[in-house]
This record gives structure tokens, sequence and C-alpha cells, in this order.
């Protein structure tokens, strides 16, 4: 018989930051490398003259750029004068019959 005794450890041990993330507000470095990496590509096929000559090629090239690019450009959130909340306001237009003087 041997003397030696093997002993499993059923608890598995995490490093003290794991599950915490990526801190609130810090940039995703996979998301800038692409990014930067498309940008570049873009530069190399001509850059904007090439998009606006591709856009002006077909009425569907300029509806995908109008519904899909350029709104990726747009602010997720819109702000009122000096970062306060948006002002809406109703405006009601009556259409008036003048035949109809009792109206």
């Amino acid at each position: 018989m041997s003397d030696t005794k093997q002993v499993t450890n059923n608890v598995t041990r995490k490093p003290p930051a794991a599950g915490k993330g990526r801190p609130k507000g810090s940039k995703n470095k996979t998301t800038k490398a692409a990014k930067d990496a498309i940008a570049q590509a873009a530069e190399a096929l001509g850059g904007a003259e090439r998009l606006t000559a591709w856009a002006q090629e077909d009425p569907a090239n300029e509806r995908v750029f109008w519904g899909t690019i350029y709104p990726k450009l747009l602010p997720l959130q819109l702000t009122g004068e000096d970062g306060a909340p948006m002002q809406f306001e109703k405006v009601v237009r009556e259409i008036v019959d003048p035949a109809n003087k009792d109206a």
C-alpha cells in the first residue's frame, strides 16, 4: 500500500477582480481598433469622394447611405440648450373653410 494521500480541492479560486468588467465610461479597445481599421480602409478606397460617388451611382445606394451609414454619426441622446432637457411645443393647425361663415 502507498502512504501518499491525494487531496482534491473542490473550491475554484477566482482572481480578485473577476467579473467586474470594464470601468463605466471606458472605451472598448477592440471596437476602437476595428473603427480605426475601417477608417483606414475607407481612406484607401477613396475616402469621402468615393463614398459620394458610390451613393450617387444608384438610388438604392443613397437610401443605404441615409438610412444606415449617416445615422451612425448622429448623437444617441438629444439635449436642449446648454445641456438642458429638450423642450417640445405642440403646434395645432386648423383648416378653416371660408365658405362656411358660421364656423
